[in-house]
């Protein structure tokens, strides 16, 4: 018989989220609304990736220089020019004031009495139980949403070099001269164009063909002239091999095209990617299938065992917020409702978000993918050059490109580079939603002048390849 101090340190719950970011707190409140007893993990600093560190503060710096590189442009607009400086402090400290605000909310939620929060590390003893803060806690089900962390590189020297990445990057009040940005990714880009509007000299090295690079070529080509433009040097198709430091400022040795060259900087950004952090939860003691470095999960967020789940970033799917609320929701739901047939994730409608100028929106499949799973489609583009608004608000770079199934013209696919990329996107994403065409496009009003009336451009051209204008 279990002794009274065993007891004591022993708790019991129908379900325990580990992680309370925003796939978590999303598995919580569904599991909770289910009528199940939940238990939350999470050993702080509460609020999530998304609220401290990545979507809300990296977009409220973005504005500060966003509207600074309108400012420089006061003369194109029949304005007074105007000397427009940063203050990096300043922007830092707004951010800080934001975050807070976001952050409080989630923790007041995190705390609502309908859950228990456990402010502590988890790590699994056992495939129904975990230790965490000296207590033993056993769950009917799991879910782990203890998100993603910065990926390791073996570069030789880049650690003895000491590099920042994007942590150290939100803090930072004093502008470097010049930043040398390894990666170009998401997050890679949104820095690099933050810094050069600030004042910054920026080098970024890309190990891909083109910036963006798991999307197609024509998207990263598009913002890399913007950023050109913007006095930004970008190198791609790069090969790493090791960095050196000096009292001026350290260097990166690489080659390109066979050629061996070195570029240097006063810091050194880390934007290699991330990669889920199962750091310290054992998940060997859980019995969980781990491949390269991540949990594997089915449609209906299992992992292999049954009563474990796993959502966001530590799967390693599709690392967007929005996306790991809803597979939060849905681990949450399979949990709770084991005598109905499971709900599943659809990737249809999946899309991704840049927050550049111009911005980048992607939704459903990229030409790429349709290559890759032999999809037939047509595609059709056009340029915010030629777009009465783009051209109005001084907004030429980039274009809107769409996918369409050549027998039905369904869209099944759309992309844009350019101004408020990320909200016209939803429009297409809407149209996809509902299964809708080409010709659909055509037929639902369009006010002029505006930006979402260019959609209706590309529409026609498909429907002209299917013969119908």
């Amino acid at each position: 018989m279990p002794s009274q101090l065993s007891q004591q340190n022993e708790r019991r719950h129908d379900v325990v989220v580990i992680g309370g970011g925003s796939a978590g707190y999303a598995a919580a409140r569904t599991a909770c609304d289910a009528g199940a007893d939940v238990a939350i993990v999470d050993q702080g600093p509460l609020g999530g990736l998304c609220i401290l560190r990545g979507c809300m503060p990296t977009k409220t710096i973005l504005r500060s220089a966003e509207i600074m590189a309108l400012m420089k442009r006061a003369r194109e607009f029949g304005l007074t020019p105007v000397t427009a400086r940063a203050d990096l402090s300043a922007i830092v400290d707004r951010k800080n004031r934001l975050v807070q605000e976001f952050a409080d909310y989630r923790i007041a939620a995190l705390r609502d009495p309908r859950f228990t929060l456990y402010e502590s590390h988890a790590e699994f003893v056992s495939p129904h139980e975990i230790s965490a803060g000296g207590l033993r806690i056993r769950g009917e089900a799991f879910v782990i949403a203890t998100g993603s962390r910065v990926s390791e590189v073996g570069i030789p020297g880049l650690s003895e070099a000491r590099y920042v990445t994007s942590d150290e990057m939100l803090d930072v009040r004093q502008a470097p001269a010049s930043l040398l940005v390894l990666g170009g990714g998401l997050v890679a880009v949104e820095f690099a164009q933050f810094f050069a509007r600030i004042g910054t000299k920026v080098t970024m090295l890309q190990r891909g063909a083109t910036l963006l690079s798991d999307m197609d070529q024509d998207v990263g080509r598009a913002l890399a002239s913007a950023f050109r433009d913007e006095g930004i040097e970008i190198l791609t198709g790069v090969s790493f091999e090791r960095v050196t430091s000096s009292p001026s400022g350290k260097t990166m040795h690489f080659r390109q095209n066979g050629v061996s060259q070195t570029r240097s900087a006063e810091v050194i950004f880390h934007a290699l990617g991330r990669r889920p952090n199962l750091q310290g939860l054992n998940v060997e003691a859980a019995g969980v299938k781990v491949i390269d470095g991540r949990l594997v999960v089915g449609p209906d967020m299992r992992t292999s065992q049954p009563h474990i789940f796993a959502v966001g970033d530590v799967n390693d799917l599709t690392p967007i917020v929005h996306l790991a609320i809803q597979q939060g929701e849905t681990a949450a739901f399979n949990a709770t409702h084991p005598d109905v047939p499971a709900r599943i994730i659809d990737h249809r409608l999946d899309s991704e978000m840049v927050f550049t100028d111009p911005q980048v929106a992607v939704a459903g499949l990229s030409e790429r993918q349709c290559r890759e799973q032999s999809i037939p489609y047509f595609t059709a583009s056009y340029p915010f050059a030629d777009h009465g608004k783009a051209m109005c608000l001084g907004a030429l770079a980039g274009f809107v490109k769409l996918l369409c199934r050549p027998d039905n013209g369904e869209l099944i696919g759309a992309q844009i580079v350019g101004p408020e990329a990320a909200e016209l996107i939803h429009e297409l994403i809407a149209v996809m939603y509902f299964h809708g065409t080409a010709q659909d496009l055509l037929r639902i009003p369009h006010y002029h002048p505006t930006l979402a009336e260019i959609v209706t451009y590309p529409a026609e051209s498909i429907l002209e390849q299917m013969g119908r204008v």
